[in-house]
C-alpha cells in the first residue's frame, strides 16, 4: 500500500522544458520586423503582434501555425493592406521553416528522464499543434521514457485532475514540472499536485504570472539536473 501522499506520477511540459522552442519564435519575430521595415514604421511592432496573438488564441490555439497566421494578420493591419504578396510568402516560408527546425533538447533532460523512468509513471503534458508536438517528440528521442503523452488545447486545473487520474493515482500523488508558472505550475497546484518551476531564459510574455511562493507544494529549480536531489528531499 502506498504511504499517504506518496509521489507516483510526474508530468513534464515539453516546449522550453525538455527542448528549445521560444528562441525560434523570437528569431522569426525579428525576421518579421526586418521584412516589414520598408513598408511600415511601427514603433511597437511586438506589441501589435502580441495583441493579434491574444485575439486569435481562442481560434488558432497555441503553436507555430497560429503564430504564422497572426504574423500575416499583423502585416496586413500595420501596413493598412499595402503589404506585398511577396512579403506574405516570405512570412509563410518562415513559418514552414520553424515547423522543420531540428529539435534541440535542453541540458540534463535525457539523464533525468532515464533515471526517473523506472521509479515513476512519466507523462508528457504539452499544449500546441498536434502534428508539430508529435514531430518534436519523435525527433527528440525521448518518447520511450514516457508512459503516456497528452497533447492538450489548454492547461488548467481540470486538465491536470483528469490526466493524473487517467495515468496515475490522482493529482495528490503527482508532480508537474515546467517552465511556465501560468500553464504548468499554478493550475497543477490548484489540482492538488506538486508544482516545480524550471525557469527558461525565454518564456512567452502571456505565460508570465507571479510565483506562488506561499504554496507548500511549490518548488523551483534552476535546471532539470536538480530534480533528482529535490525528489530525494521530498521522499
Amino acid at each position: 500500500m502506498l504511504a499517504p501522499g506518496a509521489l507516483t506520477t510526474i508530468g513534464f511540459d515539453a516546449d522550453d522544458t525538455l527542448w528549445q522552442n521560444e528562441q525560434f519564435f523570437r528569431s522569426s519575430e525579428r525576421h518579421f520586423a526586418d521584412l516589414l521595415a520598408p513598408y511600415a514604421d511601427v514603433p511597437d511592432l511586438s506589441g501589435r503582434l502580441l495583441a493579434v496573438e491574444k485575439r486569435n488564441l481562442d481560434l488558432y490555439g497555441f503553436g507555430i501555425k497560429g503564430f504564422t497566421l497572426s504574423l500575416v494578420e499583423t502585416a496586413v493591419e500595420v501596413t493598412e493592406g499595402r503589404v506585398p504578396a511577396s512579403i506574405i510568402a516570405d512570412i509563410l516560408a518562415a513559418g514552414r521553416e520553424m515547423l522543420r527546425h531540428p529539435v534541440e533538447t535542453l541540458p540534463h533532460v535525457t539523464q533525468t528522464l532515464e533515471a526517473l523512468s523506472d521509479a515513476y509513471r512519466l507523462v508528457l503534458i504539452t499544449k500546441g499543434d498536434l502534428f508539430d508536438q508529435e514531430r518534436k517528440l519523435a525527433q527528440s528521442g525521448l518518447g520511450d521514457f514516457f508512459d503516456a503523452v497528452e497533447i492538450v488545447s489548454n492547461k488548467d486545473k481540470a486538465t491536470y485532475e483528469t490526466i493524473f487520474r487517467r495515468h496515475g493515482d490522482g493529482a495528490e500523488r503527482a508532480m508537474m514540472i515546467g517552465n511556465s508558472l501560468k500553464s504548468d505550475v499554478v493550475p497543477a497546484l490548484e489540482a492538488g499536485s506538486w508544482g516545480v518551476f524550471v525557469p527558461h531564459e525565454l518564456t512567452w510574455v502571456l505565460e508570465h504570472v507571479d510565483a506562488p511562493v506561499e504554496e507548500p507544494r511549490f518548488r523551483q529549480i534552476n535546471h532539470l539536473g536538480e530534480l533528482l536531489p529535490l525528489l530525494g528531499d521530498l521522499a
